[in-house]
């Protein structure tokens, strides 16, 4: 298992980005120094966002993502996206909507022994992260199978009383927020857009703490998508909106996920001698 630092010029941004990367190792059978496994496998893949404020660092260094990864040789991508809530800005070169739908798996299989089969690509965040990975897992449902979020900023078209107060920040990011809430930055609306397309409808894990002030927005999006057909399942724990539950959540959303053998991969910590 390598933990591996990316920076590429991304096209969409039109800068250089940096991206960690946790990548699986080939089985070796350390007596003999053989590589168990010679196929050309390539791995599963979770694309993995940070929250507001954060970057591509947060999850290596909130939550024990890497060594999860590792027992069950599954490759993550998490890049930087800013405070973009992971929808294409109002200023030229910030299409991180079209870097995270669209370009990052491309250039990552490029780099990686990645699958390109949308059974084995998955999305999933957290807070800004998590609104950001439901809707581009929406949006781009060709690409993602599987999508999680947890603590989703599901609150910016609403205005519910229990998110009031919620999110100062949140207003800036639309010159005319009813106009914005009738497009698919909307997740109602593009999961709308996705099946009036015929596109097919990604499985959902969603959660939220309950002590969470985002609570009510993330259960009345999970209602909403079940009332469409979705295949959902939820979680809640007596949490706040901290990395305790994050780093809870992403071990269950990883056990969620159809990964096999939980311990099929190989680390410092699961050394195999033989087969």
């Amino acid at each position: 298992m390598a933990l591996i630092q990316v920076n590429y010029l991304s096209r969409a941004l039109f800068r250089t980005v940096p991206l960690n990367v946790i990548l699986p190792a080939d089985k070796i059978n350390y007596m003999t120094g053989e590589y168990l496994d010679s196929n050309g496998q390539k791995f599963k893949t979770l694309y993995l966002l940070h929250g507001l404020l954060g970057n591509y660092t947060d999850w290596v260094t909130g939550t024990r993502i890497q060594r999860w990864a590792e027992e069950r040789n599954l490759a993550v991508i998490m890049p930087s996206g800013d405070n973009s809530f992971y929808f294409n800005g109002r200023m030229p070169m910030d299409d991180y909507e079209t870097f995270i739908g669209k370009e990052l798996p491309e250039v990552t299989r490029r780099m990686f022994p990645l699958s390109d089969k949308r059974e084995d690509t998955f999305i999933a965040g957290l807070s800004m992260g998590g609104y950001g990975a439901f809707r581009n897992g929406i949006v781009y449902s060709d690409t993602f199978s599987h999508v999680g979020e947890f603590s989703g900023a599901m609150h910016l078209f609403e205005a519910k009383e229990a998110d009031k107060g919620v999110g100062e920040f949140d207003k800036k990011l639309f010159d005319d927020p009813e106009a914005a809430a009738k497009t698919n930055l909307n997740p109602e609306v593009a999961f709308e857009e996705m099946l009036k397309e015929g596109r097919p409808v990604p499985k959902f894990y969603m959660s939220c703490g309950t002590l969470d002030p985002l609570y009510q927005s993330n259960v009345s999006m999970r209602d909403f998508v079940k009332s469409k057909g979705a295949d959902v399942t939820w979680d809640e724990e007596e949490r706040a909106h901290d990395w305790d539950f994050w780093d809870s959540q992403v071990f269950k959303f990883l056990n969620w996920l159809p990964l096999g053998d939980v311990n099929s991969g190989l680390s410092s910590g699961n050394v195999k001698v033989g087969d």
